[in-house]
């Protein structure tokens, strides 16, 4: 009855409602209420709190810039564990106080660090975005990423945010346009990349033009991001922390891309993968999962596909993902 009275207009949603319908949905506030923040408006003769405004963004230190990086990598940790949908009011504070701290901030040496962390936490904030399915947002997000990185002098956060952009295109059915993103993410960041983010990119080109139907063009960047990513198990680059990727991350992608092209190899590459994937990385799992489904239905090895599926869909379930749901929906209605 609530929600026939919500959606028809009889009944506003309370306070007491909205936080649980946030979680539960994985919507901002402005989102569920459809409305549309106020910004923040100085009065015409707000001088003082407008220099008391640039006074504190003047003196954020490193410490203070140390610790909303440390939230960014809570939650970076919360989400890839449990899933995005009950993170954002966390999500929507943490930007909001990064935002401000940013808009404040008058001279370069103080803009920088946090523009920094802004790029990093915004691109977060996106691909959570995406994965509850809400595409605009997770635009903007990315919009908002771009912007931070431009102001840090960052060009690597910069291409990264614009590679991950992508995606919302390939997601709203223009894979063709992200796959030009992805290459021109390339050109930007050129040679200040590292050999971890190339690889990144590369690989994130190649998943851009399977979905394109660019099997050449795939096989190509495949090989040039097996060929770019460091030896070893660390996945970390400390002047990029917002990228995960070594071999076994690599090889996950690399199955992931050989089922999307319908290529038979795919299945060993994948459950390679699998044995030694990080237990932690509960969403990327679901999506491993739905990787081997689609190479077995590839094989019509109908009773496997059958099996990865029904976990896929049970660790998308545990993380909330709408958008790991929708891959598997679409793989059980070819089953």
């Amino acid at each position: 009855m609530y929600v026939s009275e919500w959606e028809n207009g009889k009944r506003t949603i309370s306070d007491r409602y909205a936080a649980v319908l946030r979680q539960l949905l994985g919507v901002t506030d402005a989102e569920l209420r459809g409305t549309t923040p106020a910004p923040v408006v100085l009065l015409a003769d707000g001088y003082d709190e407008l220099l008391s405004r640039i006074d504190a963004a003047s003196s954020v230190s490193e410490s203070m810039v140390k610790a909303f990086n440390d939230q960014t990598e809570l939650l970076r940790t919360m989400d890839r564990q449990m899933g995005a949908a009950g993170l954002v009011d966390q999500m929507t504070g943490h930007l909001a106080a990064l935002e401000d701290a940013l808009s404040f901030a008058v001279l370069p040496t103080a803009r920088r660090p946090v523009a920094l962390a802004l790029a990093g936490a915004s691109t977060l904030a996106a691909w959570q975005a995406i994965d509850s399915g809400a595409v605009e947002r997770a635009w903007r997000h990315y919009e908002l990423a771009k912007r931070a990185a431009r102001d840090a002098e960052a060009p690597m956060y910069l291409a990264h945010a614009m590679a991950e952009q992508a995606y919302v295109l390939c997601e709203a059915g223009r894979p063709a346009l992200g796959v030009d993103l992805v290459r021109d993410a390339r050109c930007t960041v050129g040679q200040a990349a590292s050999a971890r983010l190339r690889a990144w990119l590369y690989a994130a080109e190649a998943e851009m033009c399977a979905h394109a139907g660019m099997p050449d063009d795939c096989r190509r960047a495949l090989d040039a991001a097996m060929a770019s990513i460091p030896p070893g198990p660390e996945d970390r680059d400390p002047d990029m922390l917002s990228i995960f990727l070594n071999g076994v991350h690599l090889a996950r992608w690399h199955g992931n891309v050989l089922a999307l092209l319908g290529d038979g190899d795919a299945v060993a590459s994948l459950y390679g993968a699998l044995e030694g994937m990080d237990p932690t990385f509960v969403r990327a799992r679901a999506g491993l999962h739905t990787d081997l489904a689609q190479a077995h239905l590839t094989r019509a090895e109908y009773d496997d596909a059958h099996t990865h599926l029904r976990q896929a869909r049970l660790l998308a379930s545990r993380t909330g993902s709408v958008r790991q749901r929708r891959r598997v929906d679409m793989l059980s209605a070819r089953l």
